[in-house]
C-alpha cells in the first residue's frame, strides 16, 4: 500500500469514526418537535400538520365529588384505600391528584350540577388542581336520580353558571382555547332543546355530546363540539363489534372538525344498583385491552371510566380489594410512547412536562452510555488497521533488503 492510499484509508476510517460518533450524539438527543404540543396553538383541522408520535394523547378520568361519609354505606362492595372518605375533604383531593398523576393521568372530568354543594366542592378541586398543576374538565348531570331529563331551564342555567363563574379558570383544560364541559344524557333532549342550552355558551366553552353511536352523534352534529362516550358495561372478552364502532364514532366526529373522547374502563359491575352486566377485570387485562382499542380509534382524549365509581365498580382509586391494581397497570401503559390523534387537534394546554408524554430520559441515556463504547471499538479497529499497515512495511523493508543482498 503506497502512502498516499494508506493516507485515504486512515482519512476514510476517521471520518467513519466521526459520522458514527455524531449520529450516535444526535440520536441520544430529543428530536425536534418531541415536546408535548400546546393546543393553544392548535384549532380542528390542523393536527394533519404535527408529525405523528411526537405527542401523547390526554388522559382524563371521570370523577365524582358527590360522596359523604355516609354515602359508603349504600350498594358498595369495596372501599377506597385511603379510606371512606367526603368529598369535601381537602386532604383527599390533594391525595387523590398526586396518585393519578402518578399514574400518567392529566387531569379529572368531575361530575356537577349547580347546586351548593357541589359548587364548594367544585371549588375545592380547582383551588388544589391549580396548585397541583392537575386539570379539570366538567360533565353535567343531565339526568335525574331515575335516569330521568333534568328541565331544560336548569341544565341551560347550568351551562350559563360554568360559563361565567368557572370556566376562565387556568385549571380547566382547553381544547382550540375554549374550556371543556360534556353534558351527559344528551340522547334524552330533542335538537332543539339542545341547541337552546348550547347556542348561548358555544362561544365560550365546547360542549360536546354524550350519545352512544354515530346515529346518534349525526343528529347533534351541528350543535355541539364533539362526542364522550361513556361506555364502561362493555365486555372487549365477548363483544366483536366494540373496537369498530368506536373506530366509526371516530370517523364520523372528525370528519366534521370535532373533539371525540373514546372511552376505557377497568371492569364493571352495577348489579347492587340494579344493574346486570358483569365485566371482570381479570388482574388488569380488561384494562390494558380496553385502553389499547380506545386508543386505535384515534382519540382526541382518552376518557378513563371511572377514578372513582364505586357503585358500578368501575373506578381505579387504589381499594380495600384490588390494592393498586389499576394504578400500576396504567404506569405501565403510560410509560410507553403513544400516538397523536388523527383528528382535529392535539387537545393538550399541558405543557412539556406532562408525566404522559413519552418515554422520558432512559432511551437518552442509554443511547449517550453507548457512545463511549462505539468509540473505544471504532478507535480500537483504527489502531489495529495502523498496526497491520506497519508490520506490512516493515515485511517489505526486509524483503527488499534480502533481494539486495542476494544480488
Amino acid at each position: 500500500m503506497t502512502g498516499h492510499v494508506r493516507g485515504k484509508a486512515t482519512l476514510l476510517v476517521r471520518r467513519a469514526i466521526m459520522v458514527g460518533a455524531v449520529a450516535a450524539l444526535c440520536s441520544a438527543l430529543p428530536a425536534p418537535g418531541a415536546e408535548a404540543i400546546s393546543a393553544s396553538t392548535l384549532s380542528p383541522g390542523k393536527v394533519a400538520g404535527q408529525r405523528a408520535g411526537k405527542s401523547s394523547i390526554p388522559l382524563f378520568a371521570y370523577y365524582y365529588l358527590w360522596f359523604n361519609h355516609t354515602s359508603w354505606n349504600r350498594a358498595k362492595k369495596d372501599y377506597p384505600l385511603i379510606g371512606t372518605y367526603s368529598s369535601s375533604d381537602p386532604r383527599i383531593v390533594r391525595t387523590q391528584m398526586q396518585e393519578a398523576k402518578s399514574a400518567g393521568i392529566n387531569g379529572f372530568i368531575v361530575s356537577w350540577k349547580n347546586t351548593p354543594l357541589d359548587d364548594q366542592r367544585m371549588r375545592l378541586l380547582m383551588t388544589i388542581a391549580d396548585q397541583e398543576h392537575f386539570k379539570l374538565a366538567m360533565i353535567y348531570e343531565g339526568l335525574n336520580f331515575n335516569r330521568h331529563p333534568l328541565p331544560l331551564a336548569e341544565v341551560a342555567n347550568g351551562f350559563k353558571t360554568f360559563a361565567d363563574h368557572y370556566a376562565s379558570d387556568p385549571a380547566f383544560f382547553r381544547l382550540g382555547g375554549k374550556p371543556l364541559t360534556i353534558w351527559s344524557g344528551t340522547w334524552a333532549y330533542s335538537h332543539a332543546d339542545i341547541a337552546t342550552v348550547t347556542a348561548p355558551v358555544r362561544g365560550t366553552i365546547r360542549v360536546l355530546a354524550t350519545e352512544k353511536n354515530v346515529t346518534g352523534y349525526l343528529r347533534v352534529a351541528d350543535v355541539t363540539d364533539g362526542d364522550a362516550y361513556y361506555w364502561s358495561s362493555v365486555n372487549p372478552a365477548t363483544n366483536t363489534y366494540y373496537g369498530p364502532k368506536l373506530d366509526a364514532m371516530s370517523h364520523a366526529i372528525h370528519r366534521r372538525g370535532k373533539y371525540w373522547i373514546a372511552p376505557f374502563a377497568p371492569g364493571f359491575d352495577a348489579r347492587m344498583v340494579g344493574g346486570h352486566d358483569v365485566v371482570p377485570r381479570d388482574n388488569g387485562a380488561t384494562l390494558r385491552t380496553e385502553y389499547a382499542t380506545a386508543l386505535r380509534s384515534s382519540p382526541d382524549i382518552l376518557g378513563l371510566i371511572s377514578w372513582n365509581e364505586f357503585s358500578e365498580n368501575s373506578y381505579v382509586e387504589p381499594s380495600v380489594r384490588y390494592k393498586d391494581q389499576s394504578i400500576d397497570v396504567l404506569r405501565q401503559l403510560r410509560g410507553t410512547a403513544v400516538p397523536a390523534p388523527t383528528g382535529p387537534a392535539q387537545p393538550s394546554d399541558l405543557g412539556a412536562s406532562s408525566s404522559a408524554s413519552g418515554p422520558g430520559p432512559w432511551p437518552n441515556l442509554l443511547r449517550l452510555a453507548a457512545f463511549p463504547v462505539l468509540l473505544l471499538i471504532a478507535v480500537g479497529i483504527l489502531r489495529y488497521a495502523r498496526r497491520q499497515t506497519a508490520r506490512r512495511e516493515l515485511a517489505k523493508r526486509g524483503h527488499a533488503s534480502q533481494r539486495t543482498s542476494d544480488y
